[in-house]
């Protein structure tokens, strides 16, 4: 799918959310535009909703703006899709549910916004159902966009006479999938910086890590099928989680987090012989409930000669597990060990200081999730900002800031998604393979040596720095900055 936009004038980053109905699929954002126009254009993969594109579909495009005499820019978009063939394709799903407000028969966006939403659905599955994998996708907006620089509850009116009350729930977050109620897997969201994000002249002309094509997560939900295969109706529920502290060093996972994550889910789902009926025995949770949360917090406040607040240090980590297994029988009568097996560590330290003008960051968010089936996804997360913002009478506001960022991703076995270097098949590799060039509108097909390692799965690293400043005043803004990025990419062989 060729997504490709033009737009020239003053606007907002927006964030946009393509929908098959009421499943998404395909979540992006856009560029600021500038007054003399910018065109961008980003190619997605979309093989993997493969059964959806055998039916006819409604398409929604969800892409907000607001135009008026500061806020000029329209947003000229041209979504394109391109069908082929390809030899030895790998099983695509017989169904996908969405997890979603379901609002496509109004053609309006499908969207959960937590927390003022019940993100749940309700569904009786197939009891052929033989592997169940739920993708979730979220991202914070508004209150929520910069959660990773959040403060606890109790620290949040540290320098209110300065800068105002500032956002709690601490710097964490976690999305959770439930099913009857019960935690079924969990992921520590990626810090998306989007094109107007910390300072725009960051983002000029390079875009943030995977805003224009923000990642979701797998939750292999296998393990479950004893039960949804039972013939009743199930819930699935997406939450957003953070912290509550009662400032004296303790915290407990919040029930609500501010306003607003916008969340989705989806099941993919795969049969056996139809008639077939999945059984086997319930599935057994190992974590505790409440979750266990090791979380060391600690903080310092300083103040000037006049009593007032001058600084707020803060360091705190977190870390959880969580196994899911049973016996699984399915249509071929033998039965199998369906496991699903998650260990996330998560450390924020922070420090505010200038009266709340300024403030530095560091995360580290490392999550391995593991299935059965061979899935295996190890992710890590480190991102450092450091900013200072000053405001002068009547109207001038400036920023000064620096970021360094990184993603790094093991991933093998059988994802529901493209990886970015698909892993070929360790019985053989498909040759030629089929490439999809840009401008091409067509695959092109590529005959490989004889002698090429057999790769079981892909090694990813994404990293980015760099520095801007920003003023505004007299209905006039400028900003200027200078950011790098590094990219490598290799597969990874077996044994």
């Amino acid at each position: 799918m060729n997504f490709t936009v033009t737009s020239n004038g003053r606007q907002f980053d927006r964030l946009g959310l393509m929908y098959l109905g009421d499943i998404e699929v395909f979540r992006t954002s856009t560029a600021e535009p500038t007054s003399n126009g910018i065109v961008w254009t980003y190619i997605k993969e979309m093989d993997q909703y493969d059964t959806l594109w055998r039916a006819e579909q409604k398409i929604i495009f969800d892409l907000g703006n607001l135009i008026d005499s500061a806020y000029t820019a329209s947003f000229n978009t041209l979504l394109t899709a391109t069908f082929f063939t390809a030899p030895n394709p790998k099983p695509a799903a017989d169904q996908i549910l969405p997890i979603s407000a379901r609002r496509s028969s109004g053609n309006g966006p499908s969207a959960f916004s937590l927390p003022s939403d019940n993100a749940s659905v309700t569904y009786k599955l197939p009891q052929n159902t033989e592997r169940a994998i739920v993708s979730l996708s979220a991202c914070g907006q508004a209150t929520e966009e910069f959660w990773y620089t959040n403060v606890f509850n109790s620290q949040v009116d540290t320098f209110v006479d300065q800068v105002g009350t500032l956002y709690g729930y601490s710097p964490f977050r976690e999305v959770q999938l439930l099913i009857d109620g019960q935690l079924a897997g969990a992921s520590l969201p990626f810090p998306v910086i989007f094109t107007g994000g910390i300072v725009p002249g960051l983002w000029r002309p390079i875009v943030g890590t995977e805003a224009f094509d923000l990642r979701e997560q797998e939750i292999d939900v296998t393990p479950w099928l004893p039960l949804l295969c039972d013939g009743a109706f199930h819930i699935f529920e997406i939450r957003v989680v953070g912290l509550n502290d009662d400032g004296h060093g303790k915290a407990s996972v919040s029930e609500t987090v501010g306003s607003s994550w916008i969340v989705t889910g989806k099941i993919f789902l795969f049969f056996g012989p139809e008639g077939s009926v999945t059984s086997g025995t319930p599935p057994k949770i190992d974590t505790d409930v409440p979750p266990t949360i090791n979380i060391i917090t600690s903080q310092s406040t300083t103040d000037n000669n006049t009593g007032t607040n001058e600084t707020l240090d803060c360091a705190f980590s977190y870390s959880r597990s969580l196994s899911v297994t049973s016996r699984l029988k399915t249509s071929n009568g033998s039965e199998t060990i369906a496991a699903w097996y998650q260990t996330l560590k998560y450390a924020n330290n922070f420090t505010i200081s200038a009266q709340g003008f300024s403030q530095l960051t560091k995360q580290n968010s490392h999550g391995v999730d593991r299935s059965a089936s061979g899935y295996s996804n190890d992710y890590q997360y480190l991102i450092t900002v450091n900013s200072t913002f000053n405001t002068t009478p009547p109207d001038t506001i400036s920023i000064k800031a620096s970021f360094d960022r990184s993603v790094h991703r093991f991933l093998f076995g059988p994802s529901i998604f493209p990886t970015s270097l698909q892993a070929f098949a360790p019985d053989g590799v498909p040759n030629p393979i089929y490439l999809y060039l840009y401008a091409q509108q067509r695959p092109y097909p590529l005959t490989l040596p004889p002698d090429l390692p057999r790769f079981v799965g892909t090694d990813e690293f994404t990293g980015q720095a760099g520095s801007a400043e920003y003023s505004s005043g007299g209905n006039r803004s400028f900003s200027n900055g200078d950011t790098g990025q590094s990219f490598a990419i290799s597969g990874l062989e077996s044994g």
